[in-house]
């Protein structure tokens, strides 16, 4: 089959011809038709520092992806060939401390398919059977090929209070539109948008925020639509230094913070001032809650939750350098590859 490979340890990665995955008795093969590409994938192409702490070339990359079983194990009764599917791409021990627990998706043991294990920008990949997730039938494949990337979404907006809330979303990536189309529909007041890009500014207004403005028009924008309260609940997706303390400074006394964001380097916050004087609360997110991100993302798709504004280029794998370059752009929503 033909896959998309980070073969050594530089900058590039190769498309190949490699053997069709094997499958143990507790796994499925899938045809994958459609995979979409993300920040992690360029850090991984570049090579940058965190790539080389993390990656252990060779291994297929990508690690959002939708298909079509083909194959089961003899062990698996709860998928059969034919199921059209998706996947939660973090694979962790059922019997870890923090799957037990009700927190599987903060196991810091995780290995994460197309980082730590092959990856989907392949023509089949295979998963663990217990990882799969069937697509509702009004679900496309382009959707399935993105329900990781909108599952972290979820997962920052859901686990704060929106109805009723004013919301303000620092970081409009495709994650940060996705948050801002969830919050509109889970009930949000208003849905202030920030990013220095006039592109995803734009996508941000067409998954319907109020407000989609530069970080030097946040205040007024919050002030305004909270009654000079601040942000009820602040998403902040960008992971730049000036946008977290902004999260800080706008959000509303004993308001909530969801940090999604990864800073580039360690950045130095006032915790007595920013934080606990304020009384506010802060809450870390890594990855999707198994599974129940996942029941609530298909009941949203299900009653109209619609993401396909995020998605702005769809190409074949074999034009990886175009997708990679897209992103790097900053002129690019999602980016989706079309395998079959």
């Amino acid at each position: 089959m033909q896959a998309l490979v980070k073969a050594s340890t530089s900058e590039g990665f190769e498309l190949r011809d490699v053997p069709v995955p094997a499958i143990r008795d507790d796994e499925v093969l899938i045809r994958v038709r459609r995979a979409g590409v993300c920040g992690t994938d360029v850090h991984i192409h570049d090579w940058d520092a965190w790539a080389q702490s993390r990656c252990k070339p060779p291994f297929v990359v990508g690690h959002e992806f939708s298909g079509d079983v083909v194959q089961v194990g003899a062990f698996v009764e709860s998928v059969k060939v034919g199921d059209r599917v998706t996947a939660e791409g973090h694979i962790v021990d059922p019997l870890s401390f923090w799957s037990r627990t009700g927190d599987a998706h903060a196991d810091p043991a995780t290995r994460i398919i197309g980082v730590d294990r092959d990856g989907c920008f392949a023509e089949y990949i295979a998963m663990p059977a217990s990882n799969v997730w069937h697509l509702d039938p009004a679900i496309s494949y382009e959707i399935g090929g993105i329900m990781d990337p909108m599952g972290n979404a979820f997962h920052t907006a859901l686990t704060a209070p929106m109805a009723g809330s004013v919301v303000l979303v620092t970081g409009c990536g495709p994650i940060g539109c996705f948050a801002v189309g969830i919050a509109k529909q889970a009930g949000a007041a208003a849905v202030i948008a920030t990013d220095v890009n006039e592109t995803r500014l734009a996508l941000a207004r067409r998954m319907g925020a109020t407000a989609a403005v530069r970080p030097d028009e946040a205040e007024r924008a919050v002030r305004e639509a909270s009654n000079g309260l601040g942000a009820d609940v602040v998403l902040e997706m960008s992971g730049v230094p000036s946008a977290i303390h902004q999260a800080f400074a706008l959000v509303r006394y004993s308001g909530r913070v969801q940090m999604l964001g990864i800073p580039s380097r360690k950045i130095e916050v006032d915790l007595a001032s920013e934080v606990i004087f304020k009384g506010i609360t802060v809450y870390g997110v890594i990855g999707r809650r198994m599974y129940d991100t996942w029941h609530l993302m298909t009941r949203f798709l299900r009653s109209g939750f619609d993401p396909t504004p995020v998605i702005t280029h769809r190409f074949p794998m074999a034009a990886w350098r175009e997708a990679i370059g897209a992103i790097k752009s900053g002129e690019a929503g999602k980016v989706v590859f079309e395998i079959g």
